[in-house]
């Protein structure tokens, strides 16, 4: 696509159609070291599966001849609304689904990362006119694309700092994003990590363990190949995934394999067996002195039993301290155990616009409280009495 420019000051840009159009040693200049979310090979396996968006591109700036920042992109020409709402309001859309399904389908551009936390790669921090092109660059890009709905996706409130004026001048609002969970580590073993625990943490943790031992059914292994378990894998992935409350994103055998087969980031699969049979796992990446559990499957046969999610759990932190890593991040739901684990909470938010103003309005009015109200629901039954909110979060930040 040809590039956009800023006379002014010699940005200029481009639209890439892919993450393997960015050089790989620019990407590696600009994506966190820390973030095994943001290894190129996860780019590129999401690019060559079938995860849910019809369309990947990489907003680039240029001056000159550096590349400045880069921002990828993921297309969706019918995104379906009653796979990224919570389960009540999926009881409330599921006539419409059964009468007319085509209104739950809402062209979407999605800004950042589909599988974590968003991020403009960039050395350093935007000046204003950089940002400004770069925002003006994504709006340019949708309604070329035809695409009206336009989110920057969980993206720390510092993240966004440096974009807030150029995105309020062009319209974005922002909303609340359900947090990430992360534990930082710096501890000289696994049971060290469990010593450090307040009491009542340790003590369960150690329980559970005795527990899961006192089956000598189960057993934990971690491996670097497992290609041969990738059918079992899928389906426990997908026993969560029917349990879940949004489907946004749901990783199959292309995206798998694709990562497998790439060195970075770093991956293992905390795999737990009942004899020959597994029964849960955690995908576990690394890079960097970072580590995360980015999926999980479980056989809910026998998972609350077992313990099994905590166990894999436990696992990973393991594999983390071992390796050195200065934290661990998980994903954004099960609270109350990560919680238990030692994570604290990482704010994000959306950026939120649609092209036309009248729709832009309407979405400025009712999705920062509806997103709100749902990282309430969320975290609620999780937060202690005297840290609840007496009233309902505001509507947005404006």
């Amino acid at each position: 696509m040809a590039p956009a420019a800023d006379r002014r000051t010699g940005y200029r840009v481009e639209i890439l159609p892919g993450a393997d159009a960015l050089p790989h040693e620019e990407w590696e200049r600009l994506a966190p070291a820390d973030d095994p979310m943001w290894a190129r090979g996860v780019f590129t396996a999401l690019e060559h599966s079938s995860v849910g968006p019809d369309g990947y591109a990489v907003l680039v700036l240029r001056r000159g001849g550096e590349t400045v920042a880069a921002l990828p992109l993921c297309l969706f020409r019918g995104l379906r609304l009653d796979d990224v709402v919570g389960s009540r309001e999926r009881r409330l859309l599921a006539p419409v689904a059964a009468s007319a399904p085509r209104l739950l389908r809402v062209p979407m551009l999605f800004c950042g990362h589909l599988l974590g936390q968003g991020h403009v790669l960039a050395g350093e921090a935007l000046d204003a006119e950089a940002a400004g092109l770069l925002v003006r660059g994504v709006l340019g890009f949708a309604r070329r694309e035809r695409i009206g709905t336009v989110v920057l996706k969980d993206f720390a409130p510092a993240e966004l700092a440096p974009l807030r004026p150029a995105l309020e001048q062009a319209g974005f609002f922002v909303a609340p994003g359900l947090p990430d969970t992360e534990l930082a580590l710096g501890h000289g073993s696994f049971d060290e990590y469990v010593a450090a625990l307040p009491a009542k943490p340790r003590r369960n943790v150690r329980s559970k363990l005795r527990k899961f031992r006192a089956r000598p059914e189960l057993r934990v292994d971690v491996l670097d190949d497992f290609t041969h378990l990738l059918p079992q894998v899928l389906a426990l992935y997908r026993q969560v995934m029917a349990r879940a409350e949004q489907r946004l994103d749901v990783i199959d055998h292309d995206f798998l394999t694709a990562l497998h087969s790439s060195a970075d980031p770093g991956r293992r699969l905390v795999a737990c067996f009942e004899g020959d049979r597994l029964v849960a796992f955690l995908l576990c990446l690394f890079r960097g002195s970072g580590a995360v559990g980015a999926r999980i499957g479980l056989d809910y046969r026998l998972a609350h039993e077992a313990r099994l999610y905590h166990i894999v759990h436990y696992e990973a932190i393991r594999l983390a301290i071992d390796a050195g890593c200065t934290h661990i991040r998980f994903a954004q739901t099960a609270y109350e155990p990560k919680l238990e684990l030692g994570c604290r909470l990482v704010e994000q938010r959306h950026a939120m616009t649609h092209v036309h103003p009248l729709r832009r309005a309407v979405l400025r009015r009712v999705l920062p409280r509806a997103l709100g109200a749902a990282v309430t629901d969320a975290l609620e039954p999780h937060r202690p009495p005297a840290a609840r909110p007496r009233t309902a979060p505001s509507p947005g930040e404006r």
